[in-house]
């Protein structure tokens, strides 16, 4: 396989996930890439552009919340990428729900919600990066499969360059390839 250097940007694939905080006593959703795992810990972080609305709202509260759209809802999850909560209202494009243990909101058309304060915040050019303690997750239960999240019925949308894809099948299983070999 021949390989091309090309331009050294991020081109993906990234989950598209929904970034919820309340703001201004609504909630508010905006449409991200960046978002992952921090470590093995309960620690998830999100990055947000600093004149994003949703940005205002996290850091009022302290709180936000990764919420996975299921594929089906890529038409509204694009939508809450493209209009800014400062002009438009998003807090009824999905249906919000809460938890107890924070402020920021959770989409209940979403595969799997995860409520986290804010335990870091770090700036990064015109971006913070969030990084929060998990303190509720939470998972449609038809999406489970030995009480874990199957990938293949959350139904993740992803983010490639300038499209959306969705999963087709299972490929493998993590750390079954070489054990025995760490």
């Amino acid at each position: 396989m021949t390989k091309k250097k090309i331009a050294n940007i991020p081109f993906g694939p990234f989950i598209s996930v929904l970034a919820g905080a309340t703001v201004n006593g609504k909630p508010n959703y905006a449409t991200i890439g960046a978002y992952g795992v921090v470590s093995q810990k309960n620690v998830l972080y999100i990055s947000l552009k600093n004149s994003h609305y949703t940005t205002s709202g996290v850091l009022e509260n302290g709180f936000f919340t990764v919420n996975i759209p299921k594929s089906d809802d890529v038409e509204k999850t694009d939508y809450c990428g493209t209009v800014s909560g400062s002009k438009v209202d998003k807090s009824n494009v999905f249906e919000s729900f809460y938890d107890e243990a924070g402020n920021a909101p959770m989409i209940k058309e979403c595969s799997i919600n995860y409520l986290c304060k804010v335990i870091q915040t770090i700036p990064i050019f015109d971006f913070t990066m969030f990084l929060g303690e998990i303190v509720a997750t939470y998972a449609e239960e038809d999406c489970l499969e030995n009480g874990r999240p199957n990938a293949l019925k959350v139904k993740p949308i992803i983010l490639m360059d300038t499209g959306y894809f969705d999963l087709n099948s299972r490929v493998g299983s993590i750390f079954k390839s070489c054990q025995g070999n760490r």
